[in-house]
């Protein structure tokens, strides 16, 4: 009988070998990636059962990898592994739809058995976070789809929704066209959208457009 396949995202490499030294008697760990745009690649390639994804990675966040993924079809488990026990990192993951919340310290002999529980359709929290599915329809409540986005984004996002082109947000921000393309890709991806105009209409609805600018 073939094992559940792993993939690991953390930007620490050596949190990925501790991680891999607890769960490599258990399963195959068939990819690990280090940021956002190569735990999509690698997961989308590798098609595993499960990933563990920190929250905080380079250029964006585990619920981004979350995102990313299911946008390109590919349905697995994901566990995020963090030393985060901040409210809303937790409440953000959970909105990104994550199937287990596990602190740092749990990385041990626990560890194998909480990811097989989070495998077999379980939710494992750690006792640090529990408390917060108590309330969790009101902290999601409280994390808009606009905060999602990183305070660049953000910046490109009320550009954008003024009317400037690309090339005039890339101008006011002091960055390239392929910089704004990139980030306009990841705003998209991470609130669902198609469109400047539906994009626009958020960023009203939610009312980050500040006065107009000088």
């Amino acid at each position: 009988m073939s094992r559940p396949r792993l993939v690991l995202v953390d930007d620490h490499e050596i949190l990925r070998a501790g991680a891999a030294k607890y769960l490599g008697d258990h399963f195959d760990i068939v990819g690990e990636a280090g940021d956002v745009q190569e735990a999509i690649e690698v997961i989308v390639s590798a098609k595993p059962h499960g990933v563990l994804l920190d929250v905080q990675l380079p250029s964006g966040s585990g619920a981004d990898v979350v995102h990313g993924v299911r946008q390109a079809g590919v349905k697995c488990m994901f566990i995020c592994l963090s030393v985060s026990v901040n409210r809303r990192d937790v409440v953000k993951m959970l909105q990104a739809g994550i199937d287990g919340y596990l602190v740092k310290s749990t990385l041990g002999t626990r560890l194998p058995g909480l990811v097989t529980e989070a495998l077999e359709g379980s939710m494992p929290v750690s006792p640090q976070i529990a408390g917060f599915l108590l309330d969790i329809d009101d902290a999601v409540a409280e994390v808009s789809e606009i905060e999602q986005l990183s305070p660049r984004e953000r910046e490109v996002t009320e550009y954008i929704a003024r009317g400037y082109s690309y090339r005039h947000t890339a101008d006011a921000m002091f960055v390239s066209i392929k910089t704004v393309e990139t980030h306009m890709s990841h705003i998209f991806r991470k609130l669902g959208l198609a469109s400047r105009h539906e994009l626009a209409a958020k960023a009203f609805e939610s009312g980050l457009l500040s006065p107009k600018r000088a």
